[in-house]
């Protein structure tokens, strides 16, 4: 969970597919370069034990839109937040040993912008 996280902060796309269950990874990933990650705060937790083979994490992740017009990405209309927090709780399933993220659903919190960025 965490090296994804890092992934997506670092805009590191090979490790998020690599770490992508293969039943629902995308062919391709295109890291937008309009956010910038600050922060991860794991919490919660269920299953993802040493003899279980699934295991949801629940997690919050601090963005904010990159205001550098270098980075290639325009900004967004004033009527969106220009930060926020992400809300998710992500499934993860043990393949070879290793645990691939499978899915996500959204966990709603109130006031702190969209709870989504992309998938």
């Amino acid at each position: 969970m965490r090296s994804r996280y890092t992934a997506y902060a670092l805009r590191r796309p090979e490790h998020l597919l690599r770490t992508w269950h293969p039943s629902t990874r995308p062919e391709d990933l295109v890291l937008d370069r309009g956010w910038v990650w600050e922060g991860l705060e794991v919490v919660g937790r269920e299953g993802g034990q040493v003899d279980d083979d699934e295991g949801v994490v629940e997690f919050r992740a601090r963005w904010r839109q990159d205001p550098n017009p270098a980075a290639g990405i325009p900004r967004l209309a004033t009527r969106y937040p220009t930060s926020g927090v992400m809300n998710e709780r992500s499934l993860f399933r043990r393949r070879g040993g290793r645990w691939m993220y499978l899915s996500a659903d959204d966990v709603p919190a109130p006031d702190s912008g969209p709870t989504r960025v992309h998938a």
